[in-house]
């Protein structure tokens, strides 16, 4: 069956055009359920057994709307909610208003566990509506899902006596399904009416009800969108992402596209009730209402909770007009928000003074995120407990913003719910892969066969070996070096070749793609990639034959390229060697096989391609990453150590580094406007204002006019009494970069093109396809470059590889926060029930704080110059603290006291008390042998 709809349309031009739409109606299109003795084909939703609801006693189907969807989908994703239909007109309802709930709901389509079943409403002629004259789209969608539910009970009258009920929240849909004879409910009405769901209640989403708010007004009211749209267009109003503060819960910045400075906002009024990741709406304020961010470290505490309206601007006032005015930085103020990008947050219920109290606040994970309101019944058992939780909505005249309970995760301070807590908070996937993935590995045993091996270059007589830190098991790149004849040497890189396993369009390919890079933690990783991959088929271990890119060059003896070709080739290493072996085998004379010559010639040329790179400009930065030992059987950190740096490290780097140049520059010779391509730009000359001024305090002038300006300024910035000095200068210019990121070659100018930190015009990522998928993406793209595979349309399609690096960046991004997470999960564990007493520097001088480096472990703590008993006074021109005789300047040395506060079990804070210098009334004395002990107990001995 067939129908049309003809309308006239005017172009730009000016000519008319006669526009006719087809839409083809068929009856054959199945109900998908079980019982069903009409219709043949997928029979999804089950022949239900006695419902479990005490009001719908028969069996039934449910068939929610739009909203309930879109409002509900925590309750949805339930496994007590079975057998739905799920309308076409739903669907696609919810696909263009929602398109991380839609993912959600097509993940639930695809879990035959669930039953639900995709009804194609719209293409069946006995369910299909016309919209009528002066009907809307949103009462015309209302009456299609009215028409299939009437479809559905007249369809299964003929099987059993199965209803289908209609579930909304809109009074006056529901009404209309009433009169039509068709059972509505509520969703609310629904799940209360469920004989085991009390505990699903409390993940009914609140959106629209107002149950929590108060009288009082405490926030502006938001412009409405069409109010806004109007201001952007004249530039009253200016749109940017909402970033929260994690010091300071009364201050955010907004970064709007265009502006080299972000837009500052302080106070909860100025807030007004944006919440991190939101896009906003904001104005700005007069030049003389500007300030700056307030150099206190203020977390969101109980006791801070009820600041007056007016007081606060008495405050705010105040505070403005102590600040000079060439601190002071472009402030504005949110006046609506244009998109909301809430997703669910961890934490955990506050203690409430009121006994059987059904109203809590959540204190959530995330720093950056307010408090959240939610009704439970469940608070007795969920004290103690890590929770998620999600926003339905912010009333004015609510301090907090509104949500539900969704489920409960663990007790607090259990490793496995911690590590699951930063996971989420992180939003790393981290679920088992799929059946579809799982199909797409190769069958064992697997064995490399005479047509592999007549596609690709044999090396695996060469002495290739592996260097790679201890325990590693995703071995992606291994070494060789040999004399050539002419008396250069050539030098190989092998890449394990993932691609060849992993192929475009597959469910393998496309999992790879959303997870975007392995994650590692403390004590797991998360792998891109099935563990047969990762660990086994493409892993470069010794002694086995492996598929490998490779890229071979012919170099002088003074690390001169003289040329590189590239080639898919077969390799067998003849050593996974550690950084400290093969430090060892460079460093003994004795040693004098094939692999140590290799290593030895190859540590040589690295030394002379950095020399070249630093005096290129490219940066040596430094950061304060730790390795922890772990118990074999508590799992627990028992020791904690800064990372040792070798030669082998920086040998390894450097030819990794040149393998990423080379591909660049191939990949992008042959697609320049589709390659995969990683930059990072120039940081605006105001991100070093910090990193000058500390240095100018030790008499240094650190020169930012260029790379290599700055290179060599930190290379002269040495205190010889100091070593550590220059390692935390380094330390504070990391912090003054701006993200490296991967993007399309076609969407930017060459110029924009460059490697800041590397010095590099052109840099990509080659070398570590197991754990990148954007080294996936070049591998493809250089296999095509050699015809040793054949291109697709996706990859050279500069908008879609722009799209995947946009997820790339934001994935490479989470993967780095939730590393330090599980690094300083560890710490706290490490530290708990320890008094340990360490060598620190201070980094930073706040107004009521002193950041304190420890180098022994590689951690940032907070040193809280609160006290009744002295008085320190804060210096905001100098950058000091002075307390008595004694003045605090950043770079100091100082001894601090470490250990962890557990008063508020949320928020469990490392907590640092100084030792020396002595001041009376505040340091503390040094810790007792026993509180300082690093060892870890003894275990007994078990019986025999």
């Amino acid at each position: 069956m067939l129908t049309s709809k003809t309308f006239i349309k005017k172009t730009k031009t000016g000519k008319i055009l006669k526009i006719v739409r087809e839409h083809y109606l068929r009856d054959d299109i199945t109900c998908g359920v079980e019982s069903c003795r009409e219709c043949d084909g997928p029979h999804t939703l089950e022949a239900a057994s006695t419902s479990p609801s005490e009001m719908c006693q028969g069996e039934h189907l449910l068939c929610p709307d739009t909203n309930v969807i879109l409002h509900q989908i925590d309750v949805i994703e339930d496994h007590r909610i079975r057998n739905v239909i799920i309308l076409q007109t739903v669907l696609e309802e919810v696909r263009h208003r929602s398109i991380p709930i839609y993912k959600r709901l097509r993940d639930i389509l695809c879990n035959p566990d669930k039953h639900f079943y995709s009804f194609c409403n719209e293409f069946n002629k006995h369910t299909y509506v016309e919209r009528e004259a002066g009907e809307s789209s949103n009462d015309r969608n209302d009456r299609a899902i009215r028409e299939a539910v009437k479809w559905y009970n007249k369809h299964l009258q003929t099987s059993r006596q199965i209803q289908t009920l209609l579930l909304t929240n809109d009074a006056d849909n529901r009404k209309k399904a009433l009169d039509q004879g068709i059972q509505s409910y509520t969703i609310h009405q629904y799940v209360r009416s469920l004989k085991d769901g009390k505990d699903l209640v409390d993940r009914l989403s609140l959106s629209g009800s107002k149950v929590f708010s108060g009288d009082k007004v405490q926030y502006p009211e938001h412009l409405p969108l069409s109010a806004i749209q109007k201001g952007l267009k004249t530039g009253k109003y200016l749109q940017g992402k909402f970033m929260a503060s994690r010091e300071n819960y009364t201050e955010a910045n907004v970064s709007v596209a265009d502006q080299e400075k972000m837009i500052f906002i302080q106070g909860l009024q100025n807030l007004n009730r944006a919440v991190h990741d939101d896009i906003v709406a904001i104005e700005m304020l007069k030049e003389e209402d500007w300030t700056c961010p307030s150099s206190v470290i203020l977390v969101h505490t109980e006791e801070k909770d009820d600041t007056d309206e007016e007081e606060e601007k008495e405050n705010l006032e105040k505070k403005r007009r102590k600040v000079p005015k060439e601190l002071r930085q472009p402030t504005g103020k949110v006046v609506g928000i244009i998109k909301r990008n809430w997703r669910q947050y961890c934490g955990m219920l506050q203690p409430s003074i009121i006994k059987q109290a059904t109203r809590h606040l959540v204190v959530t994970a995330d720093k950056r995120i307010p408090k959240i309101r939610i009704e439970t019944r469940q608070a007795a058992d969920l004290m103690g407990q890590r929770i998620v939780v999600a926003i339905d909505n912010w009333p004015r005249t609510s301090r907090y913003p509104q949500g539900h309970f969704v489920r409960k995760l663990g007790n607090v301070g259990d490793k496995e719910t911690e590590n699951e807590v930063l996971l989420l908070e992180h939003d790393i996937p981290h679920a088992g892969f799929s059946e579809a993935v799982l199909n797409c590995l190769p069958t064992l045993p697997w064995e490399i066969t005479k047509e592999d091996m007549e596609r690709r270059e044999d090396f695996r007589d060469l002495d290739i070996c592996s260097v790679d830190p201890p325990g590693c098991t995703d071995i992606d790149d291994a070494l060789h070096c040999r004399d050539l004849p002419n008396g250069n040497l050539e030098v190989g890189v092998h890449i394990a070749d993932v691609s060849h396993f992993i192929r475009p369009g597959t469910a393998i390919d496309k999992e790879a793609e959303r997870r975007g890079t392995t994650v590692y933690l403390t004590d797991k990783r998360i792998d891109m990639v099935p563990e047969l991959l990762s660990s086994n088929l493409c892993s470069l271990r010794s002694n086995v034959e492996r598929f490998a890119f490779s890229v071979i060059w012919e170099i002088t003896n003074d690390a001169e390229i003289v040329k590189a070709r590239y080639a898919k080739s077969v390799i067998k290493s003849k050593a996974a060697l550690t950084y400290a072996e093969a430090q060892m085998r460079i460093d003994d004379p004795s040693m004098t096989d094939a692999v140590t010559k290799s290593l030895r010639n190859l540590n040589r040329l690295a030394k002379i391609l950095k020399k070249k790179r630093m005096e290129k400009g490219a940066l040596t930065l430094a950061s304060n990453e730790v390795r922890f030992h772990i118990d074999s059987e508590t799992h627990d950190p028992i020791d904690v150590e800064t990372k040792q740096i070798r030669e082998t490290n920086s040998m390894v780097e450097e030819f990794m580094l040149l393998a990423n140049v080379s591909t660049a520059q191939k990949t992008l010779q042959e697609f320049p406007d589709c390659s995969c391509l990683r930059r990072h730009p120039c940081p605006p000359p105001s991100n070093f204002d910090p990193l000058i001024k500390a240095a100018q305090s030790k008499g240094f002038r650190i020169d930012v006019s260029s790379g290599k300006a700055l290179a060599d300024s930190l290379e002269r910035a040495v205190l010889p009494d100091d070593p550590y000095f220059n390692v935390m200068l380094r330390i504070m210019t990391t912090r003054c970069m701006a993200q490296a990121v991967y993007f399309c070659s076609g969407m930017l100018p060459p110029s924009e093109y460059i490697h800041y930190g590397l010095a590099a015009e052109i840099y990509t990522h080659f070398t570590s396809p197991i754990r990148r998928y954007s080294d996936i993406i070049v591998h493809r793209l250089l296999a095509v470059c050699i015809g040793a595979d054949a291109s697709y349309p996706e990859l050279t399609d500069k908008y879609k590889t722009q799209a995947v690096c946009n997820n790339l960046n934001y994935r490479h991004k989470m993967a780095q926060y939730a590393g330090r997470a599980s690094v300083n999960l560890h710490t706290h564990i490490f530290f708990k029930n320890r008094h340990v007493d360490n060598e620190g520097y201070v980094l930073f001088v706040r107004k009521n704080a002193l950041q304190v480096l420890i180098p022994k472990y590689g951690l940032e703590a907070t040193l809280y110059l609160d006290s009744k008993t002295v008085t320190f006074e804060y210096d905001e021109q100098e950058h000091t603290q002075t307390c008595g005789e004694k003045v605090f300047r950043v770079f100091d040395r100082v001894i601090v006291q470490l250990t962890i506060d557990q008063s508020n079990l949320q928020h469990l804070k490392l907590q640092t008390k100084l030792v020396e210098p002595k001041i009376e009334g505040f340091s503390v004395p040094p810790s007792t042998p026993s509180e300082t002990s690093d060892e870890p107990p003894l275990k007994k001995k078990k019986k025999t």
